[in-house]
């Protein structure tokens, strides 16, 4: 099998030959692309936000829905146009590489700024997960330091490199964490799609580069994946990278350095940001090594030869992976984290019982994914690219296997968080799949121009009809969630301020805390029944409110036996005494939920996996006489009551 990477799509001739041995891009043109591209993609991205912003739609009507549709037909026509249009290929580099940047910006920004114009909230709003995240953007926009997202002197478990860069992205905007992370997520969404042109680009020819990144695109949102902004880049830019992996193992001769450090910077780039894609990762790799191994030695290469050669290049691909991940993961180790229980992957919802299907012959994608699988199964033997995308697909599905198996030991492989990576590889397969028919048909009709047009008409079809589709029900719920959320000024973006809703809340709570502690923010450790106060300020947890984004090293089923404990107390100086002696560092603000009988509530939760969802919560009952004492101040805010400890220590 050859190492050639270019023969899908190879239908021009207007391209100089490569220049590279390996790759169809120098080390200097991709490194100028990656860095140009990137910062083309976050001003334009910006930009277009700010227009969008500048729509002032309210909510509840179908106008952002039009107006995005509108968007989109009128760039993929002009993308695919200029495909199209055979005198395109005359144009500058500069112009066909930058237009190209350009489309892909706008097609990722605006089907994601347009529908939320109304909302300073990004999908999901503050609900569900998000809550964690603008946790996460609110901590790391306070401090330039890699701190635990909710306890206060851990070293962090989650990795934060994605949401630090945030911290710095919300400091130059002058914004608030959680109000920074809509425009710095869409914009990530910009840059994904760019990269992907990029990596792209490196192993096939140009144009079909382009339309393996839009297909990257609409497959991405299809299954929603940029709602999960720190993951989506990692699965973006994986296809390309194994293709480049799959060139570097097959070569028999030396290869480029550089290429085995950019193999090496995307993995590391997974750890820092998102370690279940590390893993895949870097099993895909493996996996792509032990098939070269072996179709080297059928081709009658020593075995000793082909593994150290191997060896060489895996270990080169390690050290630049290992050395970039362990600056998050590093504290987390040396503190002793990997030897603690975890629960973080104790997760089963419905979609990750079933293996997944995209080949719904209703729709587009469906039969594009459909034709992306006949072509890999009868170009894997002839077409590198095929062959990776077929090895690609194959391994999601044994990550589902392999999930569903490690439930006999309790616990799951997060197998859902790959539904999107195997659309993404199915549809970009698909794309090469029609560029051969459309190759293909004129050879059998003797009419070229009538094939290409009837191509670029149903690929402006195809493409529109996914993004409605996408636009219309896919993220019609997470949208309207944005819209119908709090912000902390008690509002949200349906004018909605109703005191029976707990967002109404968030402000007088953070003014209350303030004016009872006179401590900043960041001061204060909180035990809190209103989970999503932390997403708002940059307060501390004494506990987080699920055990699944707990940081191991936090302790958190002790945590919540302490605070059984607390309420077991028998008075105001109990309470005081257990508190001084805790093993942690015990919170000096209380914001409990006041029930009717007048006792004080406080919710904890418990993982009950594999439930389908995983926790329990239980109330505990404070007696209100517990903060009667002279060391505490009590303040009802609406359905809570704010309780300061005035004699605890400033924390360290």
């Amino acid at each position: 099998m050859t190492t050639t990477l270019a023969r899908p799509g190879d239908d021009t001739a207007t391209e100089p030959a490569p220049r590279h041995p390996l790759t169809r891009l120098g080390p200097g043109r991709t490194l100028a692309e990656l860095v140009l591209g990137t910062v083309a993609a976050v001003v334009v991205s910006l930009v277009l936000q700010f227009g969008a912003n500048k729509l002032s739609v309210d909510p509840g009507t179908y106008v952002p829905d039009a107006l995005v549709n509108l968007a989109v037909a009128v760039i993929v026509v002009v993308l695919f146009g200029s495909l199209w249009y055979s005198g395109a290929a005359r144009w500058p580099s500069w112009v066909r590489v930058g237009g190209s940047w350009v489309a892909l910006t706008a097609l990722s920004t605006l089907l994601l700024a347009i529908p939320l114009q109304g909302t300073r909230f990004f999908l999901g709003g503050s609900s569900v997960d998000n809550t964690f995240r603008l946790q996460y953007m609110e901590r790391l926009t306070e401090t330039a330091g890699l701190a635990d997202v909710n306890y206060h002197g851990l070293a962090a478990y989650y990795p934060g490199g994605w949401f630090w860069l945030g911290g710095r992205f919300a400091n130059l905007l002058g914004l608030e964490g959680w109000a920074a992370y809509k425009p710095y997520s869409i914009t990530w969404a910009a840059v994904a799609g760019v990269v992907a042109f990029v990596l792209w680009s490196l192993v096939v020819r140009r144009r079909m580069a382009l339309l393996a990144s839009v297909a990257t695109v609409l497959a991405g949102f299809v299954a929603l994946g940029p709602e999960e902004p720190y993951a989506w880049p990692t699965t973006a830019w994986l296809p390309p990278i194994l293709v480049l992996t799959w060139a570097v193992l097959r070569r028999r001769e030396r290869v480029p350095a550089w290429t085995l450090v950019l193999i090496g910077v995307y993995l590391g780039f997974s750890g820092v940001t998102y370690t279940l894609h590390l893993v895949f990762g870097v099993f895909a790799v493996v996996v792509l090594a032990l098939v070269a191994l072996a179709l080297d030695v059928r081709d009658g290469e020593p075995v000793g030869a082909v593994l150290k050669r191997l060896l060489l290049r895996l270990v080169g691909i390690g050290v630049v992976t290992g050395l970039l991940s362990l600056i998050t993961w590093g504290p987390f180790i040396l503190a002793g984290g990997l030897g603690k229980p975890n629960v973080a992957a104790h997760f089963l919802p419905e979609i990750s019982a079933y293996f997944p299907m995209p080949f719904q012959t209703a729709s587009f994608f469906g039969v594009l994914c459909l034709a992306g699988l006949v072509w890999l199964v009868v170009r894997a033997r002839r077409e590198p690219v095929a062959l990776v995308l077929l090895v690609l697909t194959a391994l999601v599905y044994l990550w589902f296997a392999l999930s569903s198996l490690a439930l006999l030991v309790r616990t799951t492989l997060l197998s859902f968080r790959f539904i999107v990576t195997v659309d993404v590889a199915l549809a970009v397969a698909g794309v090469f799949a029609l560029a051969e028919l459309v190759r293909a048909l004129p050879k059998l009709t003797e009419h070229v121009r009538p094939v290409r047009t009837v191509a670029f008409v149903l690929a402006v079809l195809g493409a529109v009809s996914v993004t409605q589709t996408v636009v219309g029900t896919t993220m019609k719920d997470t949208v309207d969630t944005a819209e119908s959320d709090y912000y902390p000024d008690g509002w949200n973006a349906n004018y909605g301020h109703d005191p029976a809703q707990d967002g109404y809340w968030t402000p007088q709570l953070i003014a209350t805390i303030g004016e009872l502690t006179g401590r900043p923010p960041t001061g204060n450790i909180v035990l809190s029944a209103y989970d999503r106060l932390l997403s708002f300020q940059p307060y501390w947890g004494f506990q987080q409110t699920t055990p699944h984004y707990a940081n191991p090293l936090a302790g958190y089923t002790q945590r919540n036996d302490e605070i059984r404990s607390w309420a077991t107390a028998r008075d105001s100086a109990g309470l005081i005494a257990k508190l001084r002696t805790n093993p942690h560092e015990a919170p000096n603000v209380f914001v409990l939920r006041r029930a009717a009988d007048g006792t004080l509530v406080m919710p904890i939760a418990t993982d009950t996996f594999p439930r389908a969802v995983p926790l329990r919560v239980d109330d505990i009952t404070f007696a209100p006489e517990l903060f009667s004492g002279p060391g505490f101040e009590r303040r009802d805010v609406g359905p809570f009551a704010v309780i300061v400890d005035r004699s605890a220590q400033p924390i360290s």
